[in-house]
């Protein structure tokens, strides 16, 4: 029996071989009564797509990579949803790698990634990345947009506005009449020292800022070491700003395990708005860093390059808004005594 073509399904469903085309690769373009034609006629003939042959006709293999480090933190999480949708909605399926920020295994997936000819990959480099770590992209002209992190050059790249972030959070802890506050977690990154950089500018030169080298993974358990590093070291501030929300969660835990309360004896605050930061115990402040926009940014940058325009240098990044809640509006500063 001879093999059923798209040109076959394309008569059966009474459509053009380009409309049945569209409807194939997923096209929201063709009108849903015709979609659900063509896909009846797929299923009485029973046509199977041939993706190999189609990505040969088109030089393309319709696949994208994703690397981050981890996907632990909600903030990616989200990221990934709004990248993934807006990609698939144009026809690209998407691998994801996770890099756990280690160079070498950064470099096995970006080179398994260019083995199965992805068309293009978004990145968040992982801790020690030069412009030398992404040879195996360029080297084979593979179009790539930086997130969350950038190396300080000219790629493109998309992210939060941090230092706007940062001067956000310092200048709403001024205004409560903090006057010593610490910043805690986090890696040496570009984001981190923007954030810092911002903090610093914000709080003013009324505002003592302690920035101890205390750095710790994105999670619970790395904000809580974190947090008691701080105050081991005898340093007890009028609050806490943790490089991210999850880390600002294990802060949160830390203090009310050391009997200081969060939000009253000690400020605290973060940065991203993930979903379950207004839920903790006291709500948390922090600054939205827009996830889902980033993401869709990454998205919206990469197809526009795929799609033909120059891969001219290009940085996006998004605007920032800072929530107030609880974790600062209760705090009120300390009585002095004598």
């Amino acid at each position: 029996m001879p093999r059923v073509t798209l040109l076959d399904v394309s008569r059966h469903a009474g459509v053009s071989r380009a409309t049945a085309s569209l409807v194939v690769r997923g096209s929201p373009r063709v009108a849903p009564t015709t979609a659900a034609r063509v896909r009846e006629a797929i299923v009485e003939l029973g046509y199977v797509y041939d993706r190999a042959a189609a990505n040969l006709r088109q030089s393309r293999s319709m696949t994208l990579g994703l690397v981050m480090t981890d996907l632990s933190n909600p903030f990616f999480a989200e990221l990934t949803m709004a990248f993934e949708h807006d990609v698939h909605e144009q026809g690209y399926t998407l691998f994801i790698g996770y890099t756990r920020d280690d160079l070498d295994r950064q470099a096995r997936t970006l080179s398994a990634m260019v083995e199965r000819r992805v068309d293009g990959v978004c990145l968040l480099p992982a801790l020690g990345t030069t412009e030398a770590s992404l040879a195996p992209l360029d080297s084979q002209h593979v179009p790539t947009v930086l997130f969350t992190r950038h190396l300080g050059g000219g790629r493109p790249y998309v992210g939060a506005d941090n230092v706007s972030a940062g001067r956000m959070l310092g200048e709403h802890l001024r205004s409560l009449g903090v006057r010593h506050l610490a910043f805690v977690g986090g890696q040496e990154t570009s984001s981190r020292r923007e954030r810092v950089e911002g903090l610093l500018a914000g709080a003013g030169d009324d505002v003592r800022i302690d920035l101890p080298p205390i750095y710790s993974p994105s999670s619970t358990v790395g904000g809580a070491q974190a947090v008691s590093q701080l105050l081991d070291a005898g340093i007890l501030p009028d609050a806490v700003v943790a490089y991210n929300d999850v880390i600002a969660m294990g802060v949160n835990v830390a203090l009310w395990e050391r009997g200081l309360e969060p939000g009253r004896s000690i400020a605290l605050a973060g940065f991203d708005d993930i979903r379950i930061a207004a839920g903790q115990v006291p709500g948390l402040t922090t600054v939205a860093t827009r996830s889902e926009e980033v993401g869709r940014s990454c998205a919206e940058l990469l197809l526009g390059y795929l799609g033909g325009e120059p891969p001219a240098p290009r940085t996006v990044l998004e605007e920032p808004e800072l929530r107030i809640r609880a974790s600062t509006g209760l705090w009120r500063p300390r009585m002095e005594t004598s």
